[in-house]
């Protein structure tokens, strides 16, 4: 098969749709560096709204509060979308569908929409429980929309290995718990990884959901970058904007090179 060349005007239209994109964020950047307040003219190259960034105790306490929940909800929605994505892949396929077509509404939701429900969800449930919205409904609200970005990468996986496998091992002696440890968790755990690592890039950039769920007393960067800019346009918001664009890019390509290399080794093992 010939491959169609792209037309000069497709290269143009391409090019400028990620200038429009990017040009924003290298701008953003570059004036993290610059040596005053100003936002239109380049005095000259510094470190110190880093400096200032590292030594607000705010922003660092964000900073703590972001990660913790980004790695308690990516661990969690790891063990739960694992073991829930085994269960709809030894479903009936009449049942399997359905659950997975419910499975990926919270992915095409408006986050608003998300975020506002289960601020409904908890302020009622706090009613009756007797319980404020803070960092334990934060963290529940993470694991919730992280839970359908494992499932969607652990399927894959499932499908892809062969189903003989498990049941071949407990032929040989192997218990049911010890053939999935031994066998099922090594053969998905790429898709796990994945999932993982989803979650955690999925959280760390979260805003709208957190805003909603996270009451008065808990912050996340996002809502002190937010509360920053209905203060004060300072460039300790270039700062953090410039840390958190580098960390969420990073997760991205881990992503997207882990998904080129599996690639590979499916199309060479299908060779063999």
């Amino acid at each position: 098969m010939t491959r169609r060349k792209s037309s000069p005007g497709g290269r143009l239209l391409l090019g400028l749709t990620f200038l429009f994109l990017y040009l924003p964020i290298a701008v953003l950047i570059v004036f993290s560096f610059n040596s005053t307040k100003s936002r239109t003219i380049w005095t000259g190259f510094t470190f110190n709204w880093y400096h200032q960034l590292f030594s607000d105790g705010a922003i660092l306490d964000s900073l703590y509060v972001t990660l913790l929940v980004a790695v308690l909800s990516a661990v969690i929605a790891t063990i739960f979308g694992t073991l829930a994505a085994i269960g709809l892949f030894n479903m009936r396929r009449r049942w399997r569908n359905p659950l997975l077509t419910v499975n990926n509404i919270p992915m095409v939701n408006a986050d608003i929409i998300t975020g506002v429900s289960l601020s409904l969800l908890f302020v009622s449930a706090g009613a009756l429980l007797r319980f404020n919205l803070g960092f334990g409904t934060l963290l529940l609200a993470h694991i919730s929309f992280n839970l359908p970005y494992v499932i969607l990468s652990v399927m894959p996986k499932l499908y892809q290995m062969d189903k003989n496998l498990m049941e071949a091992a407990q032929d040989l002696g192997c218990t049911w718990f010890g053939s999935m440890r031994k066998v099922l968790i090594p053969e998905i755990m790429p898709g796990i990884l994945n999932g993982a690592i989803i979650a955690f890039t999925m959280s760390i950039d979260d805003f709208v959901i957190s805003y909603f769920t996270a009451g008065s007393q808990v912050q996340t960067l996002s809502m002190t970058i937010y509360s920053m800019t209905r203060r004060r346009i300072s460039p300790e918001i270039n700062a953090i904007s410039t840390l958190l664009f580098v960390a969420v890019l990073l997760c991205l390509l881990v992503i997207n090179v882990r998904e080129a290399r599996q690639g590979k080794a499916n199309k060479a093992g299908v060779k063999r």
